[in-house]
């Protein structure tokens, strides 16, 4: 079956700001695919020997590493972007990842924005890792829209070999993401699979709880036999206590598989009662 091409991976990302061995124990419970690594403060996201530890404890591979690409990783690994992408495709090497995300440069990067491009394309095939660039987002407020990332946020607007889709962060940029997913076409490698319902914060809602076309997302890469990882990556920074989490994570897992394997959408009581309730789960700005 096509779908069977798919795997259903876990963002570290998602159980922010707990630590990352608490995020492999999770995923490893609940039933995921694989890890991806967001590389941040927590020293064990950026070392492979603690990182293989956790892997071979959990037994659940690490199939990708986010590059520390936030705001709220800007001194990590230093302040030379392209330093921080090199070190974060040696991990994912280390650890025997085959896929780095990494976020188009900020707007006060103008130098690295320059050789962006040209780096991911000679990192990449220098190493054999998929370096998938990320969709982001304008940033907007007082209904005005500013301009945060080089050359683009607009992942359509560039010509990339490899991309991420997130599709909370086309959300907050008010893009339809099946629509992106078409246009991406084959360079669409990677996947974070959220939601988001047209705020200006970058929710990472459950799938299925906001308004974009999730689950036509994923028959549609199903459809087209695509073979990359979907990455659940959520926002459980501001849960009640662990099993609120859980049940988040456990239903963004159920929600991937329903569409993969054209079953009907399960029942997601815990993400609907957020939904009625909504609070933005702003972990990422």
């Amino acid at each position: 079956m096509a779908g069977d091409l798919i795997n259903v991976t876990f963002s570290t990302a998602s159980v922010f700001p707990r630590r990352c061995a608490y995020a492999f124990e999770l995923a490893s419970r609940v039933g995921y695919d694989g890890m991806e690594v967001m590389v941040w403060s927590d020293p064990a996201t950026q070392d492979a020997t603690k990182l293989i530890d956790l892997s071979d404890k959990y037994q659940i591979p690490i199939t990708s590493i986010h590059a520390p690409s936030l705001v709220v990783s800007q001194n990590v690994w230093g302040v030379r972007p392209a330093r921080k992408l090199e070190r974060a495709v040696q991990l994912a090497e280390q650890v025997g990842a085959s896929t780095v995300v990494v976020h188009p440069p900020f707007v006060w990067q103008p130098r690295y924005a320059a050789v962006f491009h040209e780096h991911v394309k000679v990192l990449s095939r220098g190493t054999g890792i998929t370096i998938a660039v990320e969709n982001m987002y304008p940033w907007r407020r007082k209904n005005r829209e500013y301009l945060a990332y080089l050359p683009h946020w607009d992942l359509t607007t560039q010509d990339y070999d490899a991309v991420t889709l997130d599709l909370s962060h086309a959300s907050t940029a008010l893009q339809d993401s099946l629509e992106l997913t078409k246009k991406l076409g084959s360079s669409l490698r990677h996947v974070h699979l959220a939601d988001g319902t047209g705020s200006a914060k970058d929710e990472h809602l459950v799938p299925g709880m906001g308004t974009q076309p999730a689950r036509e997302v994923i028959e549609y890469l199903v459809e087209k036999n695509w073979d990359g990882d979907l990455c659940v990556e959520i926002g459980t920074r501001k849960v009640d206590n662990a099993a609120h989490r859980e049940s988040l994570v456990r239903e963004s897992l159920e929600f991937a598989r329903s569409a993969i394997s054209g079953a009907s959408v399960p029942a997601m009581p815990v993400a609907h009662e957020e939904a009625l309730h909504h609070r933005p789960t702003d972990a990422w700005n």
